[in-house]
């Protein structure tokens, strides 16, 4: 049985099938030839090649340049089946990757094209999940997925949290299924943490930086660290657990201080080893260097998407330079800064590139340990390499 009747058909131009067949899940509207039938803003379509032959299926978009989310690739239109099948396979990888364990209940479900399914974020945190569409499609599909979900989880499944991105922040956010008190407390790699997923960012924390931060921690133990962009404190509660002597959590947002306050409480650490501030990062960096405070020997740089768009992305590696920059000039001689990049736009090359230039200008002999990136419950198909957002390095600074 079909997903839905599918009444619409878009038609490729000659030769630009390809990427199509090699499997990319984006139609650009440059690509089509004409449309027939009831072809609707989120409504499923058929793609055709130029000769008519139908060669995928997927969601129809008329804002912006990609016209058609590819969800099903061949001749064979999607059944009723088809999202439960999709949330089935994407547990399954979780599971085969030993993400969910005794020391871990949260973890991304679904990761958007990594996971055949362009437009939908789904994060699981201990029976609740938080599901994200970033497509007017998934939008209109959203009771069918929260069904698979059900499906899939049965019991295990206590509430769906829904928050709609495709039409900016803050619309159509409420509760599908259930309902849960937030914030929220999940284990990840026997750490404790509160996840708001309806007052935070995204979908209230940032699952991305598990192993990196997992990798903190073998470096943390008897050093000073430093966390800018600390949102709820991941990688300060994983330093203090692996024994540093001093923890410093900085962002500019009070409610994330805040929220980080209360996960380094959670976790049994004392306040005397741990400083919260609410404050500009440069700002932090100027003021540290007129107290002439002492250097740290760790610090992490896990900004905001500096650049959503490539018209943004010059002025947004001016600023990974003066970042990074700055905090090569306040680190300990000896000490490591783990510096991070999620613009999509910005790729490992160009964010690499970028830390030489902010080498440059400090003068100090830095050497690359380490090259960091997402997680295997992040997973990028490799038909879709624009999947790979998160970059990240550990340098050592001499």
């Amino acid at each position: 049985m079909e997903l839905m009747k599918i009444k619409g058909q878009v038609i490729l131009k000659r030769g630009r099938e390809s990427s199509v067949l090699r499997r990319h899940p984006w139609v650009f509207s440059g690509a089509i030839q004409k449309t027939e039938g009831s072809v609707i803003e989120g409504g499923w379509v058929s793609v055709a090649d130029s000769s008519g032959k139908v060669i995928g299926f997927g969601h129809y978009q008329e804002e912006g340049s990609i016209a058609v989310r590819i969800l099903s690739f061949g001749d064979k239109s999607p059944d009723e089946g088809f999202y439960s099948q999709k949330l089935a396979a994407a547990l399954s990888l979780r599971r085969l990757a030993h993400i969910e364990n005794e020391q871990t209940n949260c973890y991304r479900l679904v990761h958007g094209e990594g996971d055949g399914l362009p437009g939908l974020i789904i994060d699981f945190y201990d029976g609740a999940c938080v599901m994200q569409a970033h497509s007017t499609g998934i939008h209109g599909d959203r009771l069918q997925i929260l069904e698979a979900l059900r499906k899939v989880y049965q019991e295990n499944l206590r509430s769906v949290y829904y928050q709609d991105q495709h039409g900016g922040p803050d619309v159509n956010r409420g509760y599908l299924f259930g309902a849960d008190a937030v914030p929220h407390a999940v284990i990840e790699n026997g750490n404790r943490f509160l996840v708001d997923w309806e007052g935070g960012q995204k979908t209230g924390f940032f699952l991305d930086q598990r192993d990196n931060r997992r990798l903190l921690a073998e470096y943390a133990k008897g050093r000073s660290v430093l966390n800018m962009f600390c949102y709820t404190g991941g990688f300060s509660v994983y330093a203090l657990r692996a024994g540093a002597v001093l923890v410093n959590s900085v962002d500019a947002s009070a409610k994330a201080i805040e929220m980080t306050r209360r996960n380094i409480e959670l976790n049994g650490f004392s306040p005397d080893k741990h400083a919260c501030f609410a404050e500009d990062t440069f700002d932090f960096f100027q003021r540290s260097r007129l107290n002439g405070a002492l250097p740290y020997d760790i610090i992490i740089l896990d900004p905001p998407a500096f650049a959503k768009h490539r018209d943004a992305r010059h002025q947004a590696m001016k600023g990974y330079q003066r970042l990074n920059a700055e905090a090569m000039r306040l680190i300990r001689s000896g000490g490591l800064i783990f510096t991070f990049s999620c613009s999509q736009v910005v790729d490992r090359q160009l964010f690499y590139d970028t830390m030489v230039s902010a080498a440059v200008q400090t003068g100090r002999s830095i050497r690359v340990l380490h090259h960091l990136s997402q997680p295997a419950d992040h997973p990028v198909s490799i038909y879709h390499p624009e999947g790979e957002y998160l970059k990240g390095l550990v340098l050592q600074v001499e």
